[in-house]
């Protein structure tokens, strides 16, 4: 066993070891099936500390020969595979981090000391069919399999490092590429690739040089799904292990949404919270707010307005399309929100082409974003939150509507009132504390209709749910009577106890452009 040749199985050996291991190597049955097809050059993208690395030290550990791997799969998910003894440790596997190689090459080449080093390794296991004097991994590569008919797996971690490291640098880009393009592209001794990255690989510019990758990414896990991170089962029965409150882990962690999985959540800070006991901000504290707060500064039409929705519970319609695939190369604001994405900042809905913030720690980050300038008038609003949710809970209708006029006039330069689902987005930012207490829904299904907002309040905290009806140029009591006629508190399936019915009327027709505030307060029984 090597370093870049044949790793084996010790990375894979200390996640099975780890006190939380969730079971994943399904993704391997995946994989099996690509083996020697057309589609077996994958590059598989998600955001920082999704389990990237440790699928490919599993990947290492199955596939590699040369060490007996059996034991660590006995009893998981893919031992139960048809494909699992076919291939267990029958191929030579070349592991290449490529973060490790950029740092390390200094001032040459990065692809030349990748070379150096494999090739070095290679000669050691098959020295007698090429020169040690070889320079040129291809030429290495073709003479082993023309005499021995080995074929490689090659998995390759921190694929786009040269991309977000080295962005300025076009021409390492371009070199780069056309390095892996001929490294891999309709080379008979492939028999897998398998990258990873934050990036897909799709364009850069006008070189698509890895044409022949699928792409399987934040926009579209496509058969990856589950395997991107922790599916609703696997945090219930963490949850249930570890005693801790789902509903609460739901709030924090949940939301990276795809058409099969409707429920991912990040796994770094799931584990954290299991063995941390406690619920915080693990994912993001392992980077600086800095990162995300220049994307949202970028001064592109429309930008601020969008992330404002977002914060106020909104899904924003975005065109994936024209993402350029690096870290660089904006010309739109969908571009931006499309990096966003695919950072972990922003989940994205491919049904409906909508983008959302996914949950309590992005939310966070964001504030944390805010803070620091540029954003005086949302961290007004945001701070006036508290206030408002008292005034609510306390039935204070006036003080409701003049702090529902406080948040308009605040976010008039970024936000425009012209329709209810504007208007929701507002009262959703004027509620923002609320979700330290609730997990807030917006257009809740209820069987006869939708709800425009329902706050439904986090086991621990014992208060009163609410539903909130918005209307625009009409009347608040118009919107009360509305929740009552379609019956919408029926559908607070499971809950009990005191509800708020809230409803709020905007009149942009009337002289003053006032809020209108009605609160009711209603018990159901079981």
């Amino acid at each position: 066993m090597g370093i870049y040749l044949n790793p084996g199985n010790d990375g894979f050996w200390e996640s099975v070891r780890s006190e939380i291991y969730v079971d994943k190597t399904g993704l391997i049955a995946q994989t099996n099936q690509y083996l020697n097809t057309k589609q077996k050059y994958i590059c598989v993208s998600r955001p920082r500390r999704f389990g990237k690395s440790m699928t490919l030290e599993m990947l290492a550990a199955y596939y590699s020969r040369g060490c007996d791997s059996w034991e660590l799969f006995q009893g998981r998910k893919i031992e139960g595979e048809e494909t699992f003894h076919e291939n267990l440790n029958q191929y030579d596997v070349i592991y290449l981090n490529m973060q490790q190689f950029l740092i390390r090459s200094r001032e040459q080449e990065i692809t030349d000391y990748l070379e150096h080093m494999v090739i070095e390794e290679l000669y050691e296991e098959y020295g007698e069919l090429f020169s040690e004097k070889e320079t040129i991994l291809v030429y290495a590569l073709e003479r082993i399999y023309a005499k021995k008919k080995k074929k490689f797996v090659f998995l390759i971690d921190e694929w786009d490092c040269v991309m977000r490291e080295r962005q300025k640098s076009e021409e390492l880009q371009k070199q780069y590429l056309d390095f892996l393009r001929n490294l891999l592209k309709d080379q008979t001794y492939v028999a897998l690739a398998y990258m990873t990255g934050i990036l897909p690989v799709k364009k850069y510019g006008e070189h698509s040089a890895l044409n022949m990758f699928w792409e399987y990414s934040m926009t579209e896990q496509y058969v990856f799904e589950e395997y991107t991170g922790f599916t609703e089962e696997e945090v219930k029965a963490l949850c249930e292990r570890y005693h801790m409150d789902f509903d609460e882990i739901s709030s924090w962690y949940d939301g990276y949404r795809f058409k099969k999985f409707k429920h991912i959540y990040n796994p770094r800070s799931v584990v954290a919270a299991m063995i941390c006991q406690d619920f915080s901000s693990f994912w993001t504290s392992t980077e600086t707010y800095d990162a995300l707060k220049i994307y949202m500064d970028m001064d592109f039409d429309g930008l601020r307005a969008d992330i404002v929705q977002m914060l106020g519970g909104g899904e924003i319609a975005i065109n994936t399309r024209s993402f350029q695939n690096d870290m660089r190369n904006f010309k739109t604001k969908d571009d931006v929100l499309t990096l966003l994405i695919h950072l972990g900042y922003l989940g994205y809905n491919s049904e409906t082409k909508e983008a959302f913030i996914p949950n309590k720690e992005i939310i966070m980050e964001f504030e944390n974003a805010m803070s620091t300038g540029g954003w005086q008038e949302i961290m007004h609003i945001l701070k006036a939150s508290d206030k408002l949710l008292e005034d609510t809970l306390l039935g204070n209708e006036e003080s409701v509507a003049r702090g529902l006029d406080s948040a308009h006039t605040e976010a008039a330069s970024i936000l425009t009132y012209n329709d209810e689902n504007s208007l929701s987005c507002a009262v959703g930012l004027a509620y923002y504390s609320a979700r330290k207490d609730y997990k807030l829904i917006r257009e809740f299904p209820t069987g006869r209709g939708f709800a425009d907002i329902v706050f439904l309040p986090l086991p621990h905290t014992r208060k009163p749910a609410m539903v909130v009806e918005l209307k625009y140029n009409k009347s608040s009591q118009a919107a009360i009577q509305q929740i009552k006629d379609r019956q919408y508190t029926q559908a607070l399936k499971d809950y009990t106890g005191e509800i708020l019915l809230v409803g709020i009327n905007y009149n942009k027709e009337k002289a003053d452009k006032k809020h209108e505030c009605v609160i009711e307060n209603v018990v159901k029984e079981e």
